[in-house]
């Protein structure tokens, strides 16, 4: 049984989808199980094979990338979509993000980027490019409103604030458990109480949620 991360490319240009290829295939973690050239493709491919992750362009003929990544997140939740595109303004990142996306990677990207991004989302992690990631911290600095989590965060304990430090700073649950000296058994009921008492349900949410209340300093 093999232990790589099972990709598929979804992406209407044959040329992009040669240059993964390429890139990927020379990954040892990695094997591409199947390609899609629409939306549609992509759903069907993806509740044919399983992969683990959906490499997926915003805009494709027919249903684009986000329809196509809300559908995938209903039929298959296990996969993980990580969004690659020419792309890059507000609309498109933030409608990929609510569809579901673990990640968000523009074309440019530098190759080792890209690898990485999907090593980070096929262990359930988020993967947000720097540059965007700055402008996910601006929405939510520039946001009046109140979420009922500003008044539950009395409720944490200090573990449990330890912990959403460590889990929004992108380290895996194993790492948090090495960190904080803790068991793995004993980081997944921290998540999950942090989880319930702020009312968040995913690690975008609680990403969102420690950079809005000054817990992670993006700088570093």
């Amino acid at each position: 049984m093999s232990n790589k991360i099972k990709l598929m490319l979804a992406d209407d240009h044959a040329v992009v989808r040669s240059g993964l290829r390429m890139l990927l295939d020379a990954q040892p973690d990695m094997e591409i199980v199947g390609e899609a050239e629409t939306g549609m493709e992509a759903i069907t491919k993806t509740k044919e094979l399983r992969p683990d992750v959906v490499l997926m362009d915003v805009e494709m003929p027919g249903m684009n990338g986000i329809e196509a990544t809300e559908k995938i997140k209903e039929s298959v939740p296990e996969t993980a979509v990580l969004a690659l595109t020419m792309y890059e303004d507000d609309q498109y990142f933030f409608e990929m993000l609510k569809a579901g996306a673990s990640g968000y990677v523009p074309k440019r990207a530098a190759p080792d980027e890209l690898v990485n991004a999907i090593r980070t989302v096929s262990k359930g992690e988020v993967f947000l490019y720097p540059t965007l990631a700055a402008r996910l911290v601006n929405d939510y600095l520039n946001r009046d409103e109140t979420t009922s989590a500003e008044d539950e965060e009395e409720d944490l304990t200090p573990r449990e604030k330890e912990v959403l430090i460590q889990i929004a700073e992108g380290l895996t649950n194993p790492e948090i458990a090495e960190v904080l000296t803790i068991s793995v058994k004993t980081v997944d009921r921290h998540r999950e109480n942090i989880m319930r008492k702020l009312n968040l349900h995913s690690r975008v949410d609680l990403v969102k949620y420690a950079i809005r209340k000054g817990l992670i300093d993006l700088e570093d």
